[in-house]
């Protein structure tokens, strides 16, 4: 099946063969810690840039391009009316696994089933039941794709946009030809911000992660939205390269934020239990916290 996009925006390509390479690029760049040769330094297995992939490089650069602070805004004006499309939560699930490319010898796996084992994984561990199911829908928001929207503004590292570009975002030399870049309106440290004014007045670039973050507003405890809106925001949680925009209840927030990422990125099962044998839970849980059709 081809994944690609065939509705992008004109002249951008759609370098990933499926949206899977975008975190399997993060695994290169923060591999599991518990995977790690004790021989071998962690900062030796993120220098991904050497067995990088073109296509991955292409991405960056068209995501580090095209996100501006309007095209931001742009793009919440156009969704977050939320009236695209209503359907229950399974149908958006049904189109998910749509977004496996049966061509990539590496990917064996459906959306569906990458988000039934990280938040599995939650649920071993003994979290909230609100937590299992923000790992069952952390990447729902990729159902952007279903609308047209091509790859970059889908997936990829999330981060403020308004303000200057930190160093740390991966490939941050792309942002040279970001127009907002040399804009004195948003290239200083705090662009259109203030010191410390909490990450809720903050535009994050767009993509799944702030799609589903706001379709989530109304049924989600706080530390779940916050999972939901930054979970790809590695800058932060990895780098700290934005405290001066956050406050300390973003900080706090944000303890939240680093326990769950571990369930995102490393939470590989191969003993899975079935659809079948997990369905009658999940379809409490979801029916529990969500309405029976929701609003894309």
């Amino acid at each position: 099946m081809d994944t690609r996009n065939t509705n992008a925006m004109p002249n951008q390509a759609t370098p990933l063969d499926n949206l899977d390479e975008w975190e399997d690029d993060i695994l290169r760049r923060y591999p599991d810690p518990s995977k790690i040769n004790e021989d071998k330094k962690e900062e030796a297995f993120r220098n991904y840039e050497e067995t990088e992939k073109d296509g991955v490089r292409e991405f960056y650069r068209l995501n580090h391009l095209y996100q501006t602070y309007d095209f931001v805004l742009e793009r919440k004006a156009k969704y977050l009316s939320f009236d695209k499309k209503t359907m229950p939560i399974w149908d958006a699930f049904t189109f998910l696994n749509e977004l496996v490319d049966d061509s990539d010898p590496d990917t064996d796996l459906d959306q569906m089933q990458h988000l039934l084992q990280t938040s599995e994984a939650i649920r071993r561990d003994g979290h909230p039941d609100w937590m299992v199911l923000v790992g069952l829908i952390h990447d729902m928001g990729k159902v952007l794709c279903l609308f047209g929207e091509p790859q970059w503004a889908v997936v990829g590292d999330t981060f403020p946009v308004g303000c200057a570009f930190s160093d740390k975002i991966v490939y941050a030399e792309f942002f040279k030809e970001n127009p907002d870049y040399n804009n004195p309106k948003y290239n200083t440290k705090l662009g259109v911000y203030t010191e410390h004014c909490g990450l809720d007045k903050v535009h994050m670039s767009w993509g799944h992660d702030e799609y589903v973050y706001h379709m989530m507003k109304n049924y989600i405890p706080e530390p779940g939205l916050y999972m939901l809106r930054y979970h790809s925001f590695y800058s932060q949680h990895r780098e700290h390269a934005y405290n001066h925009l956050m406050t300390e209840h973003d900080h706090k927030m944000f303890e939240w934020v680093k326990l769950f990422n571990p369930y995102d990125l490393y939470s590989k099962n191969p003993n899975q239990k079935s659809w079948q044998e997990l369905r009658p839970y999940y379809e409490n849980l979801v029916a529990k916290y969500l309405p029976a059709t929701l609003s894309f």
